[in-house]
């Protein structure tokens, strides 16, 4: 039995277009299957650079976060310093939240809870 992810802390989900990070999961979740349904052609598509730019946007974002965390001795997360998110893995990450949870959990969110689960701190 797979383990639940990590409860997050949600705000609404902001409209598209706003803060890179802010696109709700299940949007995201949509724009990935759409552009799998395009084929080749999705190369084409600009929600190609939209989706990149929210992960990239929410990875930078909790990379600051845990520099602050840090400071204060206790990160959230312990990536090395060139630690990649791999798409399929992300993409399988997202899909692990309960449907109706998906609206409602930022990508941002999601982003840090798979850096906190795929790279957690040693026990001190």
């Amino acid at each position: 039995m797979a383990a639940q992810p990590a409860p997050v802390c949600a705000e609404a989900a902001a409209q598209p277009g706003s803060m890179p990070g802010s696109m709700s999961v299940a949007t995201f979740l949509a724009k990935v299957e759409a552009l799998k349904a395009k084929g080749l052609m999705a190369a084409f598509s600009s929600d190609v650079g939209l989706l990149k730019g929210e992960v990239t946007g929410s990875a930078q974002a909790f990379r600051r976060q845990l520099k602050a965390e840090a400071a204060t001795g206790k990160p959230s997360a312990c990536p090395p310093e060139r630690a990649a998110l791999n798409s399929d893995e992300l993409i399988a990450h997202m899909q692990s939240y309960p449907v109706a949870a998906r609206p409602r959990i930022p990508v941002s969110a999601a982003v840090g809870d798979l850096f906190r689960k795929r790279f957690p701190c040693p026990a001190r």
